[in-house]
Formats: structure tokens, sequence, C-alpha cells
């Protein structure tokens, strides 16, 4: 049974507003997912669907709708004035729901023999969490595990960076001394990106189980964490600059590993 939702008034457009903030998302444990792709990888992921919105004026795909359909507990189609309130994206495609997340641990884990990985230190922008977990996917990145999140994993411009890949790629929220103590335990060599002083990324030795360590765009990896690196790297720059966007870093930093590897696993 579906529920026609025609006023901005609505209980449920209401709540829906309210998911913005991180603090109710957390309590109430439901996301907003906007996107045919982003909600269907959801579901692939074994996510559940608490409410779907959809706009039939906006939908191209009607067989992603049924599909989508029959994942959902409750079912509600919107005005196009409503959808493109509650919309995040510029073009929305007519497709939004709210689901319940899940929050992976280490312990959950199950990695390859020769796995690569990204740690993540205190990232606080979303759009380059998403951007980082977008080249993750596209790389074959097994997991990505995150230090002092200063931003909330599942805020929907993180999902819509990532282009729904959030839910295809394991990311964990981990301490530092969590995070060593598992990379010990698994053998995985750590390498953490510097300023300076580390040797140059193309120079390192990346074919073997590998983690790579990112640090904010503005001060980098904590003492804390540089205390524990086993090896430090660099990305030379040319200009009078210090650092590149962190997702633009990881990026070159991962496809030297899989250069390193030739692609093995592709």
């Amino acid at each position: 049974m579906e529920t026609a939702i025609i006023s901005l008034k609505n209980e449920k457009v209401k709540a829906l507003e309210k998911l913005q903030k991180p603090r109710i998302r957390a309590e109430k444990n439901l996301i907003i997912v906007e996107g045919e792709r982003e909600i269907q990888l959801a579901c692939e992921a074994g996510l559940k669907i608490s409410d779907f919105f959809y706009c039939p004026q906006l939908i191209k795909n009607q067989k992603a709708l049924s599909i989508i359909k029959t994942q959902a507990i409750n079912i509600n189609t919107v005005t196009p004035e409503i959808f493109k309130k509650m919309a995040y994206k510029e073009n929305p495609d007519g497709f939004l729901a709210t689901i319940s997340p899940t929050y992976p641990n280490l312990k959950d884990l199950k990695l390859t023999k020769n796995p690569l990985i990204i740690v993540l230190e205190s990232v606080e922008k979303p759009g380059n969490l998403g951007g980082i977990l977008r080249t993750a996917y596209a790389a074959g990145v097994e997991v990505v595990i995150i230090n002092d999140p200063q931003t909330d994993i599942y805020n929907p411009n993180v999902i819509r960076a990532s282009m729904g890949y959030i839910f295809t790629v394991p990311t964990v929220i981990a301490s530092i001394s969590e995070t060593v103590k598992f990379l010990k335990d698994k053998r995985i060599i750590s390498y953490g990106t510097t300023i300076k002083g580390g040797e140059q990324y193309t120079k390192a030795n990346f074919k073997k189980p590998t983690a790579l360590v990112m640090g904010t765009e503005n001060s980098g990896l904590s003492q804390n964490w540089l205390k524990k690196i086993e090896k430090k790297i660099t990305i030379p720059m040319k200009a009078k600059i210090d650092s590149l966007n962190v997702s633009v870093s990881t990026a070159i930093i991962v496809y030297e590993a899989l250069r390193q590897r030739n692609f093995i696993d592709f």
C-alpha cells in the first residue's frame, strides 16, 4: 500500500528534515539515501529500507522502482515540489529512502592474503570521505578504517560523493590503538603520509599487505600516529604548496600500489 504525501507539513516530511542532523540520525538509527543507484547498493548490502519516497514525475527507471518497492516497509509518493525540498542532489532522480545503517567492527573483517587498506585520521569533509570511498571501490581496496572521524560517515553528502559505494566498501570506525593492533596482528605494513621527511611514495614497496594511513590536509597525521607508523612516505611537490586534497593524495598512492601489484586482482 502506498501513501500519497501532498503537503510540506506532513509529519514524514518534517521527520525527514530532522534527519539532516547527525544527532537525530544517531538517535533514530536512520540515514537518508538519495538516488536509484545508491538505494539499490544499500539494499544489495543487506540494509533495510524504512520509508521509501518517490516522485512519479521524476522517475525514469520503472524497473528499478519496482525492485526498490519490494524492499521497503513503507512506500510514499510525493509531489515534485516536496521531493525537491527533500533532495540533496542538484538534479534529483525521484528516489529517496530512510535506511537503517550498519557499523562493522574490525573483528568482522575478512581479508585476502595480500590486502590493500586505507586508514583515515580525523577526516572532516564529507566530500573528501565520499571521494576516497569511491576511489577505494574502483581500486579494489578491501576496507577503509576511520580514526577519530570529524564527520558522520553516513552524512548524505558522503553517500552522494561516494556514489553509494560506502555500502560496498567495508567502512570501520576504530581508535588508533585498535587499528595499530589490528594491522600488527594481520602483519599489514603501515605507510603514513607526511609533508616532508618520508620516502618518495613511488619508491615504497606496496606489493605486500599494505595500509595507507592518511592525515588531515591542515596538519597531516597526528604525533600519536606518526610514532606508530612503520614507514613514512611523501608525495613530492614542485610548486610552493605543502599538501594536496586528501582525496587526491589517497587516489595517487592507491593507484601507485596497484601499478606495483600489476593489477593482479583485476
